[in-house]
Order: structure tokens, then C-alpha cells, then sequence
């Protein structure tokens, strides 16, 4: 019997794995991540491929077709992995373990938490340098309400990118929908920018990356707003803050759990920011929420991203008992 006909309960297993050991430190100080090679992939095609002298429409030629070498990779990668762990001892083990490195669970728990402990023991300065680690936008010009807001809008999105997507796609396709899943990702975040370098050659990968994330982005906003109890927050709320404001995000998928938080939380997230170089003038969602964000606000979006977690778990495992 291959050990994929019991896929969900291996997945099951690796989102308990992830949420009680995480990434270790230890591990990746010595060997490179599995998305520290993909991100090595992805630099090799970037140098031979986004020439300085190819014009607009050959860029966009060249993106695709990494695109699709990131794609087929991942998913022959993928094939190949699991037809070998199907026919090796302890094949479901190793499966478990691998599909507990690309979910993201302990990692973000770790790394917004990092910024709430820093703004509580060392102030606005210790908290600007934590959140530098999680979000893009400039941190100098943050106070402490911005960088709570930007802890927990990062918070709200990578719930979404880096979790309850992996889980998506492991369940959908298994190990080839999880590598290419995750190879396309790491590529929206290397190349997918709109500046002049790759607005063409990262197109494809930013628009293929914007569509495998819909499935993802409106489960992860359900699946915030029904652990809104945990920070004295309403379901209801929350969704209606999703129906009223997810749309305004720029992002087609960031918005969902974004809006899905400020809801819950009843404070109000996006609004105008600034990145080094430029400025975003968006607008702010859940508009009638409080705007000055504390440390304690990251602390009940933590709450919120761990019960939305539970819930995701609950619903494989539902899956894991009725699909046989």
C-alpha cells in the first residue's frame, strides 16, 4: 500500500510535528533550508536569463519559462520523492519530517512574538529592528502603533502564505504540489517586485504565485475570524470585515486574512506606509478600529494565529477520518 493513500494523516502528523519543534536552529546553521536551494535555483536563471539588454516582451518570455522550470521541477521533485518514501522503510516518517520544513507554524509564532518582547523590553528601537526582520517596509519611520500594526498585518499574510498554503497544497497534490507550491512562493519573493529590474522577467511568477494563493488566503481568513474568540474579538465581525474591506488590499489574496484580523482584533490595519525608496497610499480596513496598536495587540493576533492553526488542524483531520 503506498503511504500517500494515508496522506492526511501524514499531514496531520507534520502540522503537529512543525507546531511542537518548529525549524531547528541547529539543523539549518549547519545545512542549507530546502528554500535556501530553491532561492539558489532561482538566482542561477535570474543572472543568465533577465539580461539588461533584452527589452519588455523578452523578459516576460524569460520569466514564464522559469516560471515553468520552477513548476515541472518542483512537481517531477516532487513525483520522484514521493514514489521513493512509498517504498522505504520508515518512508512515512521521512515524509512527515519533510512536509514539516515547508510549513511555517513555529516559525512565525517565533518571529511576531519576537517584536511584541522586543517593544516590551527594549522599547520602540528594539521593536523597529524585530519587525525589520518580518516585514519590507521601512522601520525608521515607524512608532509603536505602526510597528504593531506591521507585526501583526505580517502575521495575518504569512498565516496565509506560509501556512494554511502548504497545507493546502501537501493535501491536494502531496509532495509535488507542496515543492512546486513553495518553489513559485519563494520565487514571488525574489523576483516578483515592480521595480525596473523585475516588473517583467517577475511577472509570471507574481501573477502564478497571486492565483495558487486564492484557495489559501479566503481559507485563512475563515480560519481567523473563527479564533477571534480567543482575543475577545467576534467571528461575525471578522467576517463581515472580509466581505466590507478585504478588496482593498493591493494584494488579490493579503487582503482576506489581513482584513480577517483587523476584524478580530477590531483595530484597523494597512492604511498609507513607506517602503525605502516609496510610498503606498491605501486606504485603512476595518475602518471604525482602533489605529494605535500596542504590543499587547500583537499579542492577541499571536492567540488569534494559533487558534486559527488548531482550527486548520481539526479540519484535516476531519477530512483524514471521512476521506478514505
Amino acid at each position: 500500500m503506498l503511504i500517500y493513500e494515508n496522506a492526511l494523516w501524514l499531514l496531520l502528523a507534520a502540522i503537529l510535528l512543525d507546531a511542537v519543534a518548529g525549524d531547528p536552529d541547529w539543523l539549518w546553521r549547519r545545512l542549507p533550508h530546502p528554500v535556501v536551494w530553491i532561492g539558489k535555483v532561482i538566482t542561477f536563471f535570474d543572472r543568465r536569463m533577465n539580461r539588461p539588454s533584452l527589452n519588455s516582451s523578452q523578459r516576460k518570455r524569460a520569466g514564464t519559462l522559469l516560471l515553468a522550470v520552477l513548476v515541472v521541477g518542483g512537481l517531477a521533485l516532487g513525483a520522484i520523492l514521493q514514489s521513493l518514501l512509498a517504498r522505504v522503510p520508515f518512508g512515512a516518517v521521512l515524509t512527515v519530517i519533510i512536509a514539516a520544513v515547508f510549513i511555517a507554524q513555529n516559525s512565525l509564532y517565533r518571529h511576531v512574538a519576537a517584536v511584541r518582547d522586543a517593544l516590551e523590553s527594549g522599547g520602540l528601537k528594539a521593536g523597529r529592528k524585530a519587525v525589520a526582520m518580518i516585514v519590507g517596509r521601512d522601520p525608521v519611520q515607524l512608532d509603536e502603533a505602526g510597528v504593531s500594526r506591521a507585526a501583526i498585518e505580517s502575521c495575518a499574510e504569512n498565516f496565509s502564505d506560509g501556512v494554511v498554503a502548504p497545507v493546502f497544497w501537501f493535501a491536494l497534490l502531496g509532495l509535488p504540489g507542496l515543492l512546486a507550491y513553495k518553489a513559485v512562493n519563494t520565487a514571488d519573493s525574489m523576483i516578483g517586485h515592480k521595480n525596473e529590474t523585475y516588473q517583467d522577467f517577475g511577472w509570471a511568477s507574481a501573477r502564478f504565485d497571486d492565483l495558487i494563493n486564492l484557495p489559501a488566503s479566503r481559507l485563512s481568513g475563515l480560519f481567523i475570524a473563527l479564533a477571534a474568540p480567543l482575543a475577545h474579538g467576534s467571528p461575525g465581525k471578522s467576517l463581515a470585515c472580509i466581505f466590507k474591506d478585504a478588496r482593498k488590499h493591493r494584494s488579490p489574496n493579503a487582503g482576506w486574512p489581513e482584513a480577517a484580523m483587523a476584524g478580530a482584533l477590531d483595530i484597523a490595519l494597512a492604511g498609507p506606509r513607506v517602503y525605502p525608496g516609496y510610498k503606498v497610499d491605501d486606504p485603512y480596513m476595518n475602518t471604525t478600529g482602533r489605529r494605535q496598536a500596542t504590543a499587547n495587540d500583537i499579542d492577541r493576533a499571536v492567540f488569534v494565529m494559533i487558534g486559527a492553526c488548531a482550527v486548520e488542524a481539526l479540519l484535516v483531520l476531519f477530512f483524514a477520518v471521512v476521506v478514505r
